[in-house]
């Protein structure tokens, strides 16, 4: 196996003109894609935070018994696009412990990354939770995120980040995902997930 151990993206200097009202202006519809069984209460609270407190910005996400379950895989998926990222203009993974294990991250970050008739992509950014794992506080292991999100780590498309609660911080990786999403081409040649995931990594 190869070493795939990398550092966080850091967030760059604001300058004059990005800071104070005019940060708060780059308001976006995001929609979060997260372990719902394990990550709850850090969904809820970055709701809480930059949503309810700093209203830097507008959320959604899946939540359980949304979807049917037994309903047809792409059918499940074109929900998830139609009636729960349509309105996205930014996709936040937010990355805990299992998280990488999850079909429905997979699909969701699948289906935010695509251009249909009527919708078009998404930027997408990782933020890793406390939660996450690191026996090297500055560096995550590529192979305990969702591929399809380190997929596009390499590629440019995304980028990751330590969990923070500062709202320019936060708000700034958001308006540069929304950016980017114009600017590179996503990678979403990887099969999707059937089930599920176990073990200890995806490689």
């Amino acid at each position: 196996m190869t070493n795939r151990l990398r550092s966080a993206s850091s967030s760059q200097p604001m300058s004059c003109k990005q800071t104070g009202e005019e940060t708060m202006n780059n308001r976006h519809n995001v929609f979060i894609s997260y372990h719902h069984a394990n990550d709850e209460e850090y969904k809820v609270e970055f709701e809480r935070i930059f949503s309810d407190i700093y209203d830097i910005l507008e959320t959604k996400a899946v939540g359980d018994g949304d979807i049917d379950p037994n309903l047809k895989t792409e059918t499940i998926r074109q929900k998830i696009r139609d009636e729960f990222i349509r309105s996205a203009s930014v996709t936040i993974v937010l990355v805990g412990a299992e998280t990488w294990k999850r079909k429905h991250v997979d699909w969701e970050i699948s289906s935010s990354i695509r251009d249909t008739k009527l919708n078009s992509r998404t930027g997408l950014l990782g933020i890793i939770l406390p939660t996450y794992p690191m026996t090297d506080t500055t560096k995550y292991n590529g192979y305990t995120i969702p591929p399809r999100l380190q997929d596009n780590i390499d590629c440019g498309f995304a980028k990751i980040y330590d969990w923070s609660n500062d709202p320019f911080e936060v708000q700034g990786w958001i308006h540069e995902a929304f950016l980017r999403r114009k600017r590179i081409d996503p990678n979403n040649s990887r099969d999707l997930f059937g089930n599920n995931r176990s073990g200890s990594s995806w490689y």
